[in-house]
């Protein structure tokens, strides 16, 4: 097989991949089809607007992703909820830079055009207090950054979202203020929310299951000293003080990049941009340590990885490309 038939061979397969993920057969294609063009014509002012007031980029650049991507699994998620017939919490996993806020905002974008009330929460919005922080900070002084296990108000995101689960309304949505206290952020005004269909919950490490404390005995870097294999297995106790907040989740999409380093490259261009538009940026030495911070408490390799595999947890996986495009689209093997 010549190199252009294996390409258009390798694509037909992602093809009907992707189809199979969003529950298309070939009985059904043409009124799928049908269904996402008068759906794409619905929500392309709101997308367009999107594009240019968030995204800084022309739309039509994103027309590709809207089309094969984000349309079908909209449509896939009102599926969803329209069995379920209840309100519906779809999760979403992704690291830094592979597009989780993005694919939220725009899967929100998608299923209001749908008449559904829909709602973003981030594992961000239940960070713990400044001055909680501060407190635990003392408690453990490897807790230098929020975001590890730990940091986070469990309780509160449990009362979220089972209140949301039960149809309760109005519900009070916690909300964080990132730039507050020069940086380190604080809990800023909730949201007073009246009605929610679907909730879509999304964070670094939304759904991460504790592993095996084996596999901290010969684990990847930048795990390598006797200490960073205790700060990895304390992180991974945590992870159980998590369980009882993923069981709230109906569904679990992974954003799974191909190579889990691209996000520090990912975080380095970000930090760029930001610097060149006159805001203050963390230099590459400063981007390094901060990444692999977060790699020695939640290593992709021991915590990502098998989930892209495992069916009986993620019921999607998005593989995302270097270069922030996305690639196969697949339910793990069942």
């Amino acid at each position: 097989m010549q190199v252009g038939q294996k390409e258009a061979a390798a694509a037909a397969l992602a093809d009907e991949l992707r189809a199979k993920a969003f529950g298309i057969t070939p009985a059904n294609v043409e009124e799928m089809i049908q269904e996402r063009s008068l759906l794409l014509q619905a929500v392309l002012p709101a997308f367009n607007q999107f594009c240019q007031n968030n995204l800084k980029i022309p739309p039509e650049k994103m027309f590709r992703v809207l089309w094969d991507l984000w349309l079908p699994l909209g449509m896939k998620i009102a599926a969803q909820h329209q069995k379920l017939k209840r309100p519906f919490i779809q999760g979403i996993l992704g690291s830094q830079g592979t597009g989780k806020t993005t694919t939220s905002l725009v899967i929100q974008i998608i299923l209001q055009q749908l008449g559904y009330r829909t709602l973003s929460l981030s594992l961000d919005d239940l960070y713990k207090t400044y001055s909680n922080r501060l407190a635990l900070l003392q408690q453990d002084p490897r807790l230098i950054w929020r975001g590890p296990p730990g940091t986070h108000d469990i309780d509160l995101g449990l009362n979220v979202l089972e209140q949301i689960r039960q149809g309760k309304s109005p519900v009070i949505v916690p909300r964080f203020d990132k730039s507050a206290h020069s940086g380190a952020g604080d809990r800023t005004d909730s949201d007073v929310i009246t009605g929610v269909d679907i909730l879509i919950f999304e964070g670094w490490f939304v759904g991460v299951r504790p592993i095996d404390p084996r596999l901290f005995n010969f684990p990847p870097p930048p795990i390598l000293t006797n200490e960073d294999q205790a700060f990895a297995r304390d992180m991974n106790r945590q992870l159980n003080n998590y369980l009882p907040l993923w069981e709230k989740l109906d569904s679990l999409i992974l954003l799974y990049p191909t190579d889990y380093r691209c996000s520090l490259e990912w975080r380095k261009q970000a930090e760029q941009k930001m610097i060149a538009a006159g805001k203050t940026g963390m230099s590459d030495a400063q981007i390094e340590e901060f990444v692999n911070y977060f790699w020695r408490s939640l290593h992709p390799e021991l915590f990502i990885q098998p989930l892209s595999q495992c069916a009986a947890l993620v019921d999607l996986v998005v593989e995302i490309h270097p270069d922030h495009t996305f690639g196969r689209v697949y339910q793990p093997n069942r």
